[in-house]
């Protein structure tokens, strides 16, 4: 089996937010609409409601497939933080483009899915959408550089 193999994914639906640029903070006070493209509708997210979180898989379409990291790099670019791998870190410029996010379920309304605290802007195309289930989460003490606090204490 290649190591380069492709794959082709489709949106499942498209967010709806205030938000239209990428900036990096303030995300928890953002309401944002998810609706769903057909085939899914209202039978998709039976059962949903029921959750208080929601994990989105979203593609960060708008980023430029050449200012992709592929190896190491400051942390938003700042000189006080090490140069990790970009596996190391959360950035958007990453391969695939991928984002995940665990949001607040506010509310399901027939083909509309309507979160907080979703960092993806208007237009953002979903990939994917899973409740959080606590079973899911980290099984031991979670650890992590202070570098990485530093950089999240604006983002929620």
């Amino acid at each position: 089996m290649s190591s380069s193999q492709a794959w082709t994914v489709t949106a499942i639906g498209t967010v709806t937010s205030s938000r239209t640029e990428a900036i990096d903070d303030d995300w928890d006070a953002v309401t944002s609409t998810i609706t769903l493209h057909p085939p899914f509708d209202e039978r998709s997210v039976a059962g949903l409601a029921e959750f208080s979180h929601a994990e989105v898989v979203f593609l960060f379409d708008r980023v430029d497939p050449s200012s992709v990291c592929e190896h190491a790099r400051r942390p938003r670019g700042d000189p006080d933080w090490p140069e990790v791998g970009i596996f190391a870190q959360r950035a958007k410029a990453r391969p695939n483009r991928l984002g995940l996010c665990t949001c607040a379920l506010v509310a399901v309304d027939g083909a509309s899915i309507v979160v907080r605290g979703l960092d993806a802007i208007d237009g953002t195309p979903v990939l994917d959408v899973k409740p959080y289930m606590l079973e899911f989460g980290p099984r031991d003490d979670v650890r992590q550089p202070v570098w990485s606090h530093e950089l999240m204490r604006g983002y929620w």
